[in-house]
């Protein structure tokens, strides 16, 4: 984790090490809300009634954040 966050940032190896602790830190808790994440939505796509309808909504607003953030639009911002 430490070598790949140190290369992903661009950081030297050395600065990475003194940091390992709030690397670990911070891998483990992103890693702890994806799984909650994960089990709310499989919970909620579970207790609904038309569970293909929401998974193909969820896959088609992803496709669109996924195609709008490739093709650089920007959002106007305030100010």
């Amino acid at each position: 984790m430490v070598a790949g966050t140190a290369w992903a940032l661009g950081w030297p190896v050395e600065r990475a090490v003194y940091l390992a602790p709030v690397i670990v830190v911070g891998f483990a808790a992103v890693a702890g809300l994806l799984i909650l994440w994960g089990k709310v939505a499989l919970q909620g796509l579970r207790e609904t009634k038309r569970p293909r309808l929401v998974l193909a909504l969820w896959v088609a607003g992803i496709a669109l954040l996924v195609l709008l953030s490739v093709l650089g639009v920007e959002l106007p911002r305030e100010g």
